[in-house]
């Protein structure tokens, strides 16, 4: 590879693992039959791959977004989000019970109605007496 299209494809591309990567995927895109956007002056595809590079005609942003999903196994769909559901009792919120009142119980008081419970008639531990 010629030393003046790397450094040219340095000013682009900082990172130089980043650079091969992006540069190695345009090639094989050039090899599944990607058309090309200069001349190919007899080159080799990753040659052509970072003179695309080099003189900006390919997008190196474009390049990593194109890398980035063929590597994906899994590609998550953006659903829209559910409808925001009003909160119960919000100052303005007007609903049509606004009556509705919860009672808040302790647990000592939770502890006394069921010591007030009585099991009804006729149970299983009735029956083995």
């Amino acid at each position: 590879m010629a030393r003046v299209t790397v450094e040219d494809c340095i000013e682009k591309v900082d990172n130089r693992f980043e650079l091969v990567l992006l540069a190695s995927h345009r090639a094989r895109m050039i090899s599944a039959g990607s058309p090309l956007t200069i001349d190919r002056d007899r080159d080799k595809n990753p040659v052509v791959a970072l003179r695309e590079i080099a003189d900006s005609t390919v997008s190196p942003e474009d390049l990593k977004e194109d890398l980035i999903h063929s590597l994906q196994k899994h590609v998550d769909v953006d659903e829209p989000e559910a409808a925001a559901v009003p909160m119960l009792g919000a100052a303005g919120a007007a609903t049509a019970d606004d009556s509705v009142e919860f009672d808040r119980m302790t647990e000592e008081d939770l502890l006394r109605g069921l010591d007030g419970l009585v099991p009804p008639a006729g149970s299983a531990d009735d029956d083995n007496d």
